[in-house]
């Protein structure tokens, strides 16, 4: 995407100081007991700082296709006190964020007992909220030594990768609510998707970043996942998951583990359509190993429009978000329509985002996502939580800080946030008001 699945998807085309409530939606049945309310974030989106990891590293190559590095982004490193509390204060009672494996390994074997320490605190601190924490264990980002032997290209990279979740556990275990070994675990093969309609020059610069990245770590196997090549990486990935499975179950901590997956909604357009061909690239052998973990999360942002030559350009005249792609939230009812049909295992909506400048364009995204979620439960499907992309403006990767997902928004000098008026609708649509 220039690399995630936002940027991907894009290459196709509280308190008092919540201020006022934006309009509400109709009155509306409360959902199941138990259903979670929540916001994401990543680690190094929101951190800040993360020296270490291969990112960092790109983000700063003369030859980067990064608009911007990532710098200080959020502070959360520092500041995820008042993110927790301003999350509780919009009513929510879950938080999805990650822990930085860059900082945990810093270097190969060597773990640092003083950044476990901190997610330990970052973990209290959560639970002190009233917030189950919901740890993603790797969100894109490698420690450099990883990346410089290969990435998820190396044969052993799955073993290594377990190494860590084991070690982390070992932390962090006993103060875990829920996890996934990785974020969006088929990424990459979106990113295969999308390829087939990628220009060369788009290419060619992603591939003179990483010979670069190659030359200033001294290494010719530098592979980083949202630029590696998807069919090399797919068995690593699979393998990773299934071994940090076993790792993370076997504790401390008594919690689900599972997979969350990009899952746009693929729409046929025409004859001789290759959308079935897309949906099994998208997802290749991903909803296996959903039936051999606790859960599946959801992560929908548009649609996908295929006819017989491949993905297609977003219809002429559709609204489109601040990052290029169309505005549909009817995309989060049919993957969720899609994981019951592929799964019995229980559906989170772990991710549910829209860019925008145009607060109103959020509530009426949570408007209407809401709404796709609730027609679900009507029909009986076991759907647990609604999370929003996400709780702060924060990096988006290639993108820099141009793009606006929050329900805060961050000052980039001073870090003070400021809940927007869709933050105090989502504390509406939550109370049911």
């Amino acid at each position: 995407m220039s690399t995630t699945r936002r940027q991907v998807l894009a290459g196709m085309a509280m308190a008092a100081t919540l201020g006022p409530a934006a309009a509400r939606a109709a009155p509306r049945r409360a959902p199941p007991k138990g259903f979670l309310w929540g916001s994401a974030i990543s680690a190094h989106q929101s951190e800040g700082n993360n020296t270490n990891s291969d990112s960092w590293l790109l983000e700063h190559l003369p030859e980067t296709v990064y608009k911007e590095p990532s710098g200080s982004a959020c502070d959360s490193y520092n500041r995820y006190a008042q993110d927790f509390a301003i999350a509780r204060d919009i009513g929510l009672n879950c938080y999805r964020f990650g822990i930085e494996w860059a900082r945990i390994e810093p270097e190969e074997g060597r773990f640092d007992q003083t950044q476990l320490d901190h997610y330990v605190r970052v973990l209290a601190s959560c639970r002190d909220h009233g917030l189950l924490p919901i740890v993603t264990y790797n969100h894109f980002t490698v420690p450099v030594w990883f990346a410089s032997r290969g990435g998820w290209e190396a044969a052993d990279s799955s073993d290594l990768f377990a190494r860590f979740c084991e070690r982390a556990t070992r932390a962090l275990g006993d103060q875990i609510g829920m996890a996934s070994p990785f974020n969006e675990a088929n990424i990459h093969l979106l990113v295969k998707v999308f390829r087939m309609a990628a220009t060369p020059e788009y290419r060619a610069k992603r591939a003179t970043m990483i010979a670069a990245a190659g030359r200033a770590t001294g290494s010719p196997h530098f592979s980083s996942i949202l630029f590696a090549e998807p069919d090399r990486i797919e068995p690593n990935l699979l393998a990773a998951h299934a071994k940090a499975y076993q790792a993370i179950k076997a504790g401390p901590g008594d919690f689900p583990v599972g997979v969350t997956l990009t899952t746009q909604a693929v729409e046929a357009v025409g004859e001789n359509s290759l959308a079935p061909q897309v949906e099994n690239t998208l997802y290749g052998g991903w909803w296996d190993a959903v039936n051999q973990s606790d859960f599946v999360g959801v992560q929908a942002y548009t649609r996908i429009r295929v006819d017989a030559k491949g993905p297609m350009a977003a219809p002429a005249g559709v609204e489109m978000t601040a990052a290029g792609y169309e505005y549909y939230p009817k995309a989060l009812g049919s993957v969720i329509r899609l994981a019951a049909a592929k799964t019995a295992k229980p559906i989170y909506v772990t991710e549910s985002g829209i860019a925008t400048d145009d607060d109103s364009r959020r509530v009426a995204w949570l408007n209407d996502s809401v709404a796709e979620v609730e027609q679900c439960l009507r029909d009986g499907i076991d759907v647990r939580s609604y999370i929003y992309w996400s709780l702060l403006d924060n990096f988006e990767w290639t993108q820099g800080y141009g793009q606006h997902f929050g329900l805060v928004s961050v000052d980039r000098e001073r870090f003070t946030r400021t809940p927007k008026p869709s933050a105090r609708h989502l504390a509406g649509l939550i109370k049911g008001t």
